[in-house]
């Protein structure tokens, strides 16, 4: 089987103003909007923009959720693993700091958080950021 090359890293941001960030992505640094999806009050839930074969996602700051670590930081870096019961197992036995558990999300994903060494955040998970619904 041949190993899949599409980048799985994805650079994740959260914005105070998403909406304004993303005109201003598109302006500044020429990039396109794979995919926006909107919450209340004029934020953003998650979007996806792309130049060339990249893509970042960002969303909108939220108040801090111990639950949810995405809430806590400005920026964090998600991988897309197709063995994440595997990826899961084998960070966990290193002594990853797990800050979000292996789970099943609503918009089709299994995935989960950890910290580095010093403190970043890593996002893992089947998610693939192709555009599709969220």
């Amino acid at each position: 089987m041949a190993e899949d090359s599409r980048p799985n890293m994805f650079p994740a941001f959260k914005y105070q103003d998403a909406p304004a960030a993303i005109d201003w992505l598109e302006r500044a640094f020429g990039f396109t909007r794979q995919g926006v999806h909107p919450g209340p009050d004029g934020t953003i839930v998650h979007a996806e923009l792309k130049l060339g074969s990249g893509v970042i996602m960002l969303g909108s700051k939220t108040p801090p959720d111990p639950a949810q670590p995405w809430t806590t930081v400005p920026q964090g870096l998600y991988v897309y693993v197709a063995d994440i019961d595997q990826h899961y197992a084998r960070a966990k036995a290193a002594g990853a700091a797990i800050v979000r558990e292996l789970a099943d999300t609503p918009y089709g994903s299994r995935e989960y958080a950890a910290q580095d060494s010093e403190g970043n955040l890593w996002g893992f998970g089947t998610y693939y950021p192709d555009g599709q619904s969220v």
